[in-house]
């Protein structure tokens, strides 16, 4: 099960309740769920047309159904809660939640608060002009990313097992 992430899906439901979410095919101009691929995870968020309920989160699709597993909920008009939906259309598109973006403040810094410590993280991320001031060993199965210049100490030593790779900006 993959997160996958596409532009242009949109579909209508009549689904009501708190439920597994069945699809009703693609809006005109939009595509449709199957994009994602059966049993892959997506960011969703459905609303009511001309109600006040709406939920964002992560839903996995299925083809056999055609539908959307509410998966996890991240948002919602419910306090964060699933909504219940009430009879009438429902709009359901793929998103990208404000809490999982990655964004530049208004001077340009990265804004990475979910990254700790700030020189380097366990996912191998080191920050922009960082200084790595400890020895750190990149753990099995992650690449190493820079954006902007880094610093390695003098008598530190930075290792990269594995054949994982740097990559630098």
């Amino acid at each position: 099960m993959a997160l996958i992430l596409a532009d242009r899906i949109k579909e209508n439901t009549t689904t009501t309740g708190t439920g597994t979410i069945v699809l009703g095919g693609a809006q005109t101009g939009y595509q449709s769920f199957a994009v994602v691929g059966n049993a892959n995870t997506t960011y969703y968020t459905i609303a009511d047309q001309t109600g006040s309920n709406w939920e964002v989160g992560i839903g996995t699709y299925y083809t056999g159904n055609v539908s959307l597993a509410r998966t996890t909920i991240l948002s919602s008009s419910n306090a964060g809660a699933v909504a219940n939906f009430t009879a009438g259309t429902k709009d359901v598109f793929v998103t990208y939640p404000s809490e999982k973006s990655v964004n530049l403040d208004s001077g340009s810094a990265t804004n990475a608060t979910a990254i700790s410590p700030v020189f380097a993280a366990s996912n191998g991320l080191i920050l922009n002009n960082a200084n790595v001031s400890a020895n750190y060993t990149m753990a099995t199965g992650y690449n190493a990313m820079s954006v902007g210049p880094i610093t390695v100490l003098a008598n530190v030593a930075v290792t990269v097992s594995n054949g994982n790779r740097w990559v630098v900006l």
